[in-house]
């Protein structure tokens, strides 16, 4: 018989490790991407833009007169299923349990409340880890390690994303140069939009970081960091992004975010089980199932430079 969660453990790890999974990696818990969950099939979301409306007042208008359009369309998020499947012996870990440590010849009889606490917890980590590069740079395909299409990945395949044309190795010496490439081609309407960001590398950042400090009376001291800003606009390092790319986009965890996912979890008694893998064995297996998918909404308010 399955453990139950609801009677294994007190439920607030189980709750942390679903928020954890969906919400604690780099480019989610930064708040860059806006979170649509209990997104089980497909989740449309819809685009709609207005043509120029102004003209000359008239006294009496006609259709003749009417000026502007409305367009509208949709692009989907549609989730694609993920498991975390491992199993494991819980005596190799019994030397580090002295309360549970045998008088006889048993011992965990049954997988304690506080050993699961403990191993679900590290599950969380690899999880968050393994997530937050999925949701930047993952792809979808049949073969294991492609689970679904990430932030990067979709902007790299639309066709209305402005992209930078001759870039290449992003260095020292051109740091500045890249930067106001990207800043040059940022539509006016995004100019001075609160959420509007520049996405690079942690290693491009310090780089840029690294340039700053090196020019005479403009940046901080060797034992501080710059601001990480350009020209007003805030800088977003990110480990999972690659060297060589430069995103700049409205991105934020509100409606208006140009960066969207679509999270599903299975019924709670099933998304985390716990049993043993066999009756007659010693091993326990943890198994759970979600679902995850990215998508953009404007390509056109996205700028990119990829120097790879």
């Amino acid at each position: 018989m399955s453990v139950q969660i609801t009677t294994a453990y007190d439920g607030e790890v189980l709750e942390q490790l679903l928020v954890r999974a969906t919400t604690n990696n780099e480019f989610v818990a930064g708040g860059h991407i806006r979170i649509e969950p209990n997104v089980n099939k497909k989740f449309s979301i819809p685009r709609l833009r207005a043509g120029k409306m102004l003209q000359k007042r008239k006294e009496m208008p006609t259709s003749e007169n009417s000026k502007g359009d409305f367009s509208i369309n949709e692009v989907y998020l549609e989730p694609k299923d993920v498991m975390v499947y491992t199993e494991f012996n819980p005596r190799s870990f019994e030397k580090f349990w002295r309360k549970y440590q045998p008088t006889g010849n048993l011992v965990f009889t049954e997988l304690p409340a506080e050993v699961q606490n403990a191993m679900l917890a590290e599950m969380a980590k690899m999880v968050d880890f393994e997530m937050g590069v999925e949701f930047l740079t993952g792809t979808y395909g049949t073969t294991e390690g492609n689970y679904f299409d990430g932030i990067l990945t979709r902007i790299c395949a639309s066709p209305d994303v402005v992209s930078l044309a001759n870039a290449e190795e992003i260095t020292a010496d051109n740091v500045f140069a890249v930067l106001h490439s990207v800043k040059s081609q940022i539509p006016n309407t995004l100019r001075g939009n609160p959420n509007l960001k520049i996405f690079m590398s942690r290693t491009d950042a310090d780089i840029y970081d690294e340039a700053l400090t090196a020019r005479e009376f403009k940046g901080a001291n060797y034992t501080e960091s710059n601001p990480e800003r350009y020209k007003g606009i805030q800088i977003v390092p990110l480990a999972a992004m690659p060297k060589n790319v430069v995103v700049a986009a409205v991105a934020s965890t509100d409606l208006g975010s140009n960066f969207w996912a679509g999270v599903s979890f299975e019924d709670d008694a099933e998304t985390i089980k716990i049993d043993r893998v066999s009756n007659a064995g010693e091993k326990y297996f943890f198994k759970m199932l979600m679902k995850a998918d990215t998508n953009i909404v404007w390509g056109e308010d996205i700028v990119l430079y990829d120097g790879r």
